[in-house]
């Protein structure tokens, strides 16, 4: 009996310092990969969306229901072409009325003048008979204006871009009814946080990607930044030319899509770049003669895929892809190449 429980203890005793010793020299699997040479681009990042250089909001100085729509969205218009009409009852009645004083000014203005020449009355009424007249006039012109205003009409030629608004509807006073592009090809709005403004310059070159169009690349330039920023997001708005922009309706960008806009500050060919995963708090961990070792690094630009490194690191350095939190320096490790899609990535470094 008791040469069985000297056993039990024995055992007790010896497995877990055989299992701690066991998993001290047993190396670990990890995933590795050899540094790249590529283009390294320090940028700053933006989310902008496109829009049209020139843009016309088209709403009725009065409130009123829309009694018919004359132009639909996408279609072409010309400089004066009336697009909608508002419901204007009561001014219709008022230049009906005014036409009607001036008639009858016009009237009492020849009788006058009549008069005159048969020297009948004095220079005085016939002049008070002319600018009744004119007052008649002015006042009908007035009132001709008025009810042209309840005429939504072009302002210049181009397409629509929106239309806000169906026969019937009621319109608020300066509610875009349509919106109109005119005369100018395409551009991106950008907002950049104010951390980056400094690093934003005129004609500073733009690449960017969209959503909607994930196989291209588009590319402009900074033609204007605004000089005050918007204190509520803290950022400030970069217009960006784009380089062979197509019209508003020339396709396949289009107005309102959003992109995601590198600003690049500097580019930087064959450069040391190394998959982003592998850098952890300014160190990666290094594969050599089948033990990890820790080495810091100096970083550069950095992006989802990848990060280029500055100072640190050799060509010819096996690194761990994704370090475990648990890795030891000189920790005993066999390591496997990664796949081709986790080293390389992006050739668009973001900052």
């Amino acid at each position: 009996m008791n040469r069985k429980l000297v056993i039990a203890v024995s055992l007790a005793v010896c497995l877990p310092a055989t299992a701690a010793i066991a998993w001290w020299w047993w190396p670990v699997r990890v995933l590795t990969a050899a540094p790249t040479r590529g283009a390294a681009i320090d940028a700053v990042y933006a989310t902008g969306t496109v829009e049209p250089t020139v843009q016309m909001p088209v709403a009725p100085r009065s409130g009123g229901r829309l009694q018919a729509i004359a132009a639909d969205e996408g279609q072409r218009v010309q400089r004066g072409q009336v697009l909608a009409r508002v419901e204007s009852r009561d001014l219709d009645q008022t230049v009906e009325e005014m036409r009607a004083r001036e008639q009858l000014a016009q009237a009492q203005f020849e009788r006058t003048r009549q008069l005159l020449q048969q020297h009948f009355i004095s220079s005085a009424e016939f002049d008070r008979a002319r600018a009744e007249l004119r007052a008649a006039q002015a006042a009908t012109r007035r009132a001709q204006a008025l009810n042209d205003y309840n005429q939504l009409v072009a302002p210049a030629d181009g397409v629509v871009l929106r239309r806000d608004g169906e026969a019937g509807q009621f319109v608020p006073s300066g509610q875009a009814v349509f919106t109109l592009a005119c005369c100018a090809p395409l551009r991106v709005s950008a907002e950049v946080d104010e951390e980056d403004i400094a690093r934003v310059a005129l004609g500073q070159a733009v690449s960017m990607r969209s959503d909607a169009l994930p196989q291209r690349i588009f590319e402009g330039t900074v033609s204007d930044i605004t000089p005050k920023g918007d204190p509520i997001s803290r950022s400030y708005r970069v217009r960006i030319r784009l380089n062979d922009a197509p019209s508003v309706d020339g396709g396949p960008m289009r107005s309102g899509m959003t992109v995601d806009a590198n600003l690049i500050v500097a580019r930087r060919e064959a450069a040391l770049l190394v998959p982003s995963s592998a850098v952890r708090n300014g160190q990666v961990w290094l594969l050599a003669n089948g033990r990890l070792h820790r080495k810091p690094v100096t970083a550069g630009a950095a992006g989802a895929a990848q990060t280029e490194i500055r100072s640190g690191l050799a060509d010819a350095d096996v690194i761990v892809v994704s370090p475990a939190d648990n890795l030891r320096e000189g920790q005993r490790a066999r390591g496997k190449p990664a796949a081709s899609s986790i080293s390389l990535g992006s050739p668009l470094a973001q900052r």
